[in-house]
């Protein structure tokens, strides 16, 4: 499902017919330095008093130095197909000591999507060890000391500065080298759009979420603007925006989400279903401007190195107060480690990731792609195209695929997109495509529920709801698999959502 400053669990080109093709020319694994380095000073306090932090922080962590100089499966990235990758290879056999993984964060592999809910909103908020992969695919919670018992090493707060495809070998910032004698498995996610070049970018009180340091940041900003009664604003309408936008109002913080787009989430999003959205949000108190983008981010007059308002461009250039500004404008593959070495999917009409085959293979062999940055073909749609998925459950699946192929058990990846996220009391699911062109039929109040199906020439290509029961989600998913032949009328004439979804679940098994 999932990073203010980038999507946590985002589609990239599916739905309605989004153009995929990005600038690639990304920092190699890295983040803002400055930035990182704030958060590293509002953070120490609060990892260590989070449960279990420092023993997370610290154990199955191992130096640059300690490390072998062959391994016979290297990981490249620490995040949620870094976790599943470990779980495929433990399911599977694999000796002990023969997998690394190497992560920038400091903490083990987690489920990134919760940094954007639960990490943020819940009193008290969840926190590491609790979710750790592999909680949120239905495994087992993979600690530090699960990672020791298996044989599986991390390197921790260990950076790649550098990778050879051919000889599948990567040099860390501590200068060592490690070399994968069988496969690379590359994981390197998604690295948000920090908006740098704006005046004010490198103030106090200027936020991006994507890993778990930033969540600890953010949730002490909201906290005390919501004590305090500062303002929060929230740059994006889509996954980001949308879920901090409501993690902070349900925090008591006073919000204002801007974004330039005519609605919430218009890769996905009709106007129609975008507008009973839109409504929850006025209703709990948010405050909605459109139609602008953040111009500067200007210091506060008793502050001077903190953030007190924001000035927008567009269709207004007004100043707004500001005692946090989260940034949710989007993200970028990270590909810089492999560029120039492997095929990628980039130019006009491309992904714009790293070009795979059925198994998540790049152009070099043994070397793998998987989660964010992975190009591949979606073969359920079996016409040939290839996309890029930002969404946690592909990062869980294609690291899967990509283990049983290096393992020498190969089965061709096949992926069903599907979306999701919880706000407030809302909680949705989408299954499928939303192509432009396509008739988006809307039936339902959200009280609780709500429909939507996408017909393109007479077939069901996508359909989402609003509140699903578990049952709804399987039929929602067999839906989108089997692409019924049912038109449109026929399902507006169901006359309410579930009933709408037991037809499409009849038609599907016809």
């Amino acid at each position: 499902m999932v990073a203010f400053c980038g999507p946590l669990c985002a589609p990239n080109g599916i739905a309605r017919g989004a153009v995929q093709s990005r600038e690639l020319r990304t920092p190699a694994f890295g983040a803002c330095p400055a930035r990182t380095a704030r958060n590293a000073r509002v953070i120490a306090p609060l990892l260590a008093k989070a449960e279990g932090g420092a023993a997370t922080a610290a154990a199955g962590s191992q130096s640059g130095a300690a490390l072998k100089q062959e391994y016979k499966y290297v990981v490249v990235g620490g995040g949620v197909a870094a976790g599943y990758a470990a779980k495929e290879f433990v399911e599977r056999g694999v000796s002990p000591d023969s997998v690394l993984i190497v992560s920038r964060e400091t903490v083990a592999p987690y489920e990134r999507p919760a940094l954007s809910k639960a990490f943020l909103f819940k009193d008290p908020p969840v926190r590491l060890p609790g979710f750790h992969t592999c909680v949120g695919g239905g495994g087992e919670r993979q600690a530090p000391e699960w990672y020791d018992e298996k044989g599986i090493k991390l390197a921790l707060g260990e950076s790649v500065e550098k990778l050879d495809a051919q000889s599948k070998t990567i040099t860390l910032k501590s200068g060592a080298t490690v070399t994968a004698t069988d496969a690379l498995i590359v994981a390197t996610g998604a690295s948000a759009i920090r908006l740098n070049s704006l005046p004010g970018a490198q103030l106090e009180g200027v936020h991006c979420l994507r890993e778990h340091d930033e969540g600890l940041a953010l949730h002490a900003a909201l906290k005390a603007a919501a004590e305090s009664g500062g303002k929060v604003v929230c740059l994006g309408g889509g996954y980001i925006g949308m879920e901090v936008a409501a993690a902070a109002r349900m925090m008591g913080a006073d919000v204002t989400m801007v974004f330039p787009d005519d609605h919430f989430m218009p890769r996905l999003f009709t106007p129609e279903l975008a507008a009973r959205y839109e409504q929850k949000y006025l209703d709990k108190g948010v405050k909605i401007v459109k139609h602008c983008s953040g111009a500067a981010f200007n210091a506060a007059a008793d502050a001077p190195g903190r953030v007190g308002s924001i000035t927008l461009s567009g269709a207004s250039e007004e100043t707004l107060k500001a005692a946090v500004v989260v940034v949710g404008v989007g993200a970028r593959p990270e590909v810089a480690l492999l560029d120039g070495q492997v095929e990628m999917d980039s130019g006009k009409g491309g992904a714009g990731g790293v070009r795979v085959d059925q198994n998540m293979q790049t152009s070099a062999p043994g070397v793998y792609a998987v989660g964010d940055i992975a190009a591949f073909e979606l073969a359920l749609y079996g016409d040939g195209r290839r996309v890029r998925m930002e969404h946690v459950q592909h990062a869980r699946l294609s690291a899967a695929c990509a283990v049983r192929a290096a393992l020498g058990a190969p089965e061709a990846y096949e992926y069903v997109p599907y979306f999701y996220s919880r706000v407030f009391d809302l909680s949705w699911q989408f299954f499928g495509d939303a192509p432009a062109g396509a008739e988006c039929v809307l039936l339902g109040d959200m009280n609780p529920k709500l429909l939507a199906a996408w017909v393109l020439d007479g077939r069901v290509t996508g359909v989402f709801m609003e509140s699903p029961s578990d049952e709804d989600s399987a039929v929602l998913r067999s839906v989108a698999v089997a692409r019924p032949t049912v038109s449109a009328k026929d399902i507006a004439g169901a006359g309410d959502p579930d009933a709408a979804l037991s037809m499409l679940k009849s038609s599907s098994t016809t």
